[in-house]
């Protein structure tokens, strides 16, 4: 049987509040500013700084899941390596990751079903301190119902090796698709304007982005524009800001951008 054990919280209090009350208010009030319309998108792009860079841009992504939310029953998370590099995806053998909203249940059936891929190892370091994916999941808490995650740390793979992964966790109606990425780094604010669109509008086109330089998760980014070509998969820009307009000064900003995937009819 699975040696049962959870992955505490890393990033609490650093990127995120740590107290429980603070982070749910902080959380449904983000969710609370956002206007746009609420649509059943297959996947998600979702910056992963702190909240108080980011989060308003993340917050974007999720409440566009008021209405298909209750349906998801699986989050397939992909975020680049910042901590601990691997050559592929990496997995996780625990059983739960741990946030200070609760705990969230892996789903080991998922993970076992792409175990013998060459580019998938399961490796717990590469998870420990990692933020890119820890970052989504009080949100996740907040906007869905009972769901389990399958999160990967993504490395060296290349773009196929990741749309891999993707094709074969797939499903339907009740698995979502969230690829973590920030934009540009540490660039002067109108800089980073015209590079973040230039990104956006790449991404919107379903073009491969060039460069790590673009965004950090250009890899994961790559592969859902491999898989959205193939499905027909219609992206939309949710919003596209950065730390200058958020909560940082504007002489060395990161963009962040959120875009959520539709499967259109007929496609």
């Amino acid at each position: 049987m699975h040696n049962q054990y959870s992955r505490p919280a890393a990033v609490a209090d650093s990127f995120y509040p740590g107290n429980p009350g603070t982070l749910a208010g902080s959380i449904d009030a983000m969710l609370a500013r956002q206007k746009g319309e609420s649509i059943a998108p297959k996947a998600l792009i979702v910056p992963h700084a702190g909240y108080i860079y980011s989060g308003p841009i993340a917050a974007s992504a999720y409440a566009v899941l008021k209405k298909s939310g209750m349906a998801i029953r699986r989050v397939v998370l992909f975020g680049p390596a910042h901590r601990v590099w691997v050559p592929g995806l990496a997995a996780s053998a625990a059983s739960w990751f741990e946030t200070p909203l609760g705990r969230v249940r892996l789903d080991r059936e998922a993970i076992a079903a792409v175990a013998n891929l060459p580019q998938v190892e399961i490796n717990d370091e590469a998870h420990a301190e990692e933020h890119s994916l820890e970052v989504q999941l009080p949100f996740l808490q907040t906007v869905l119902g009972d769901f389990a995650i399958v999160p990967f740390v993504v490395g060296g793979a290349t773009p196929a090796q990741v749309a891999e992964v993707m094709e074969l966790l797939w499903g339907g109606p009740e698995t979502l698709i969230v690829v973590s990425s920030d934009l540009s780094h540490y660039l002067p604010y109108a800089e980073a304007l015209r590079l973040d669109r230039a990104t956006a509008d790449s991404i919107l086109e379903r073009r491969a982005l060039a460069h790590h330089e673009q965004a950090c998760g250009a890899t994961p980014i790559n592969g859902l524009l491999e898989v959205a070509r193939r499905k027909g998969l219609v992206p939309t820009l949710l919003d596209l800001r950065n730390s200058g307009d958020t909560a940082g000064d504007r002489s060395r900003v990161v963009g962040y951008a959120a875009f959520a995937f539709t499967e259109q009819e007929n496609a």
